[in-house]
């Protein structure tokens, strides 16, 4: 019975390709760890009551809301057949949270899994068909959050920002570099504990004390400088993403892989770095000459990697029903 459902599900993903206009979308809320997060629903119109379709939970680059790269891509993901959910993490957005703004990936890894959970319990999806997509410093999340949870299917990641130790020296100033950041960090925590978080513009175009100085995407209205984006940066951040093993992620994945990335993208060692502890089955789709911020709005980018994931789980699947 269940090879046969897959197998319907698989028919029904594979013979649909909707516009836009045929994508309904919903708010939704769901609890992670005593707070609400607030989402949106990316599904097919032409869902019908008694058809469940694969969900994917779509995360996006570090200090994003889901008005950003995330709802970008759950919506392709429900043109390409599948019910899609991208959310604000707590603290950021639309969600609560007591603490704002804080890259903390123990925190955005039980986010992803309180999502897993919530998308399990919705009439349009299959709960035997959640997969994970991953974007820029939401991969790390993301594989964690995919391994060792029997919620998920396969791990989809595109543009993924991985790092380890020797990548963050290299990127954040050396030891002594690292080291400067997480005395701010802790002071930070300290402040926040009192009650006055310290907290810096996230981009600005001018502003040089911002956290991301005339980066593309972030700066540009028509893009990422969007009005719902809280463009903030709680300092307290600083200790656990630099402290966090993204790379080290890979030896503990336990799911079917997709890698979509690029060697003119950010940090690509740390990718071939991720792939090389997988002990999973992995496919890989190096674009040329793509950047980081390209992978995040640009469609024609963008379509590429929609697409690659759509078919990694299509293929997922019908190895599935066999």
């Amino acid at each position: 019975m269940k090879q046969f459902a897959l197998a319907a599900i698989l028919a029904t993903v594979a013979a649909t390709t909707v516009s836009a206009a045929e994508v309904a979308s919903r708010k939704v809320t769901f609890p992670s760890n005593g707070e609400t997060i607030v989402g949106t629903l990316y599904v097919p119109s032409d869902t019908a009551a008694d058809r469940r379709r694969p969900g994917v939970i779509v995360a996006g680059a570090w200090t994003s809301i889901k008005e950003q790269m995330s709802g970008l891509y759950a919506k392709e993901m429900a043109e390409r057949g599948f019910v899609a959910l991208a959310f604000d993490y707590r603290g950021w957005g639309e969600s609560s949270g007591t603490i704002r703004f804080k890259e903390d990936p123990a925190m955005k890894t039980a986010d992803i899994i309180a999502a897993a959970d919530f998308l399990s319990t919705l009439s349009e999806v299959d709960p035997d068909a959640i997969n994970g997509l991953g974007i820029c410093a939401s991969a790390g999340y993301m594989a964690d959050a995919v391994s060792g949870n029997p919620r998920f299917r396969s791990l989809s990641l595109v543009a993924p920002w991985l790092h380890n130790r020797a990548i963050v020296e290299q990127v954040y100033g050396g030891a002594e570099g690292v080291a400067k950041l997480i005395a701010v960090s802790r002071r930070a925590e300290r402040a926040e504990e009192k009650g006055s978080p310290r907290v810096i513009l996230a981009a600005s175009a001018t502003d040089e004390s911002s956290l991301m100085y005339q980066i593309p995407y972030y700066t540009e209205a028509d893009r990422g400088l969007i009005p719902q984006y809280d463009n903030k940066f709680n300092l307290g951040s600083w200790e656990p993403w630099l402290k966090y093993d993204s790379v080290a992620t890979g030896s503990r994945v336990d799911k079917p892989v997709l890698l979509v990335h690029s060697e003119a993208a950010a940090v690509p060692e740390g990718a071939h770095a991720f792939l090389g502890l997988l002990k999973v089955d992995a496919t890989t789709r190096w674009l040329e000459g793509v950047t980081q911020f390209d992978f995040y709005d640009r469609q024609q980018h963008v379509d590429a990697a929609a697409d690659a994931v759509a078919e990694h789980i299509e293929k997922l699947l019908r190895r599935q029903s066999n």
